[in-house]
């Protein structure tokens, strides 16, 4: 029997920027300003938005209307909606057991979580919560050892899309976390100190559930790193810079679909195609590597027209609510994936901030589509102006 969740909203947070203010309020400086900033200037984090909201739509208010359905399918898969989170690094830093509350509410709403290698719960964990259907997003190790046992980790948990990463050749320049000392676990300057100590729900639930930890890569740390000792070990361990002699043996490696985010031009799309990749999604990082590049919408436009009927095209980087994830899938995205977003949502409520994002975002599309007279998530091209 097909399992349909109640959506229930919690009329006090009735839109994203609701949770922003409620995120803010309740967890520290360090932690609100890595998950909220970009870099440098955030010149691209506002435009990544703003120029989404740019589109417009065309409302047919005359035609016939049987009812609209979010419904979508993606990689053999029926999702009920055509929006998945992305992945976030350190969530259980903003929340603890955020990454456990984000794919637990994704698999019961039937939308897809994907987790991050340096996020703070473990492929397996992930895979026992979502009986095997969340995909893993692979930030790329120097060695291919590494690689290839993660990727058999990945499989192992029968996740059905692996998800490479091609946005971060060098760490983004972020003036917030440079300020704030920000590392894993973060330092402890009186300043950050003072932050936890006026955040005394954040401070409990941290130390009920532990120091997070990059639990998926705990196989491959030496034990007792100190923070100047892990930062070496994450320069070391990984090579952000992707090309096309590292991802071919990923290719012959992974059976399942493969995908590749971070692309921003139509060079890499169709390089991606002549690989053989499954899709791509279009992504700026959230404005968090480079200030001074387009925002997302300008080259999914272009993607999309191009190459569309040849691999399956989406995008993040920038959609707050369900109008922009429709102006985005008018724009030609197949689908759609957030981050913020749900990380507001689980940093203002806590176990229930999944569930409620999920259902708020749900709402808020399911309104745009029968306002517009969209009755298929395939027809949000007709209505583009």
């Amino acid at each position: 029997m097909e399992k349909k969740k109640e959506i229930k909203i919690n009329s006090k947070y009735p839109s994203v920027v609701d949770l922003r203010k409620k995120a803010q309020k309740r967890i520290p400086k360090f932690a609100f300003e890595y998950l909220d900033g970009g870099c440098n200037e955030d010149v691209n984090l506002h435009k990544n938005t703003a120029e989404i909201r740019d589109i417009e739509l065309l409302p047919y208010y005359l035609s016939k209307h049987t009812g609209s359905s979010m419904k979508t399918e993606l990689f053999g898969h029926v999702y009920d909606a055509p929006f998945g989170i992305a992945p976030v690094g350190l969530q259980g830093l903003m929340w603890p057991n955020a990454p456990e509350i984000l794919a637990k509410s994704a698999f019961e709403h039937n939308i897809p979580f994907i987790l991050s290698t340096v996020t703070t719960s473990s492929i397996e964990r992930i895979s026992e919560i979502t009986e095997g259907k969340a995909w893993f997003q692979l930030y790329h190790p120097t060695e291919d050892a590494v690689r290839d046992d993660i990727i058999k980790r990945a499989e192992a948990a029968e996740c059905p899309v692996l998800v490479i990463l091609c946005d971060v050749p060098t760490f983004g320049f972020r003036p917030r976390d440079v300020r704030n000392g920000l590392a894993m676990p973060p330092k402890m300057s009186v300043k950050n100190i003072l932050q936890i100590l006026g955040k005394p729900n954040w401070a409990m639930q941290t130390l009920i559930h532990g120091q997070p930890n990059f639990e998926t890569l705990k196989p491959y740390m030496p034990k007792g790193l100190d923070l100047a000792q892990l930062g070496k070990f994450m320069d070391k361990t990984f090579s952000g810079r992707l090309n096309e002699e590292k991802i071919k043996p990923i290719r012959d490696m992974w059976k399942g679909k493969l995908v590749i985010k971070g692309v921003a031009n139509e060079a890499d799309a169709e390089s991606a195609i002549k690989l053989g990749l499954d899709g791509i999604i279009v992504s700026n990082h959230g404005g968090r590597q480079l200030d001074a590049g387009e925002s997302t919408i300008k080259p999914l436009t272009r993607i999309a027209a191009k190459y569309g009927d040849q691999i399956k095209v989406m995008m993040d980087s920038g959609l707050r609510g369900g109008p922009d994830i429709a102006r985005t899938m008018a724009s030609g995205a197949e689908f759609t994936f957030m981050g913020r977003s749900f990380m507001y949502g689980v940093a203002a409520l806590g176990a229930k901030g999944g569930d409620h994002t999920i259902s708020l975002l749900k709402t808020e599309l399911q309104q745009v589509m029968e306002q517009i007279c969209c009755e298929e998530v395939k027809d949000f091209p007709n209505h583009l102006i």
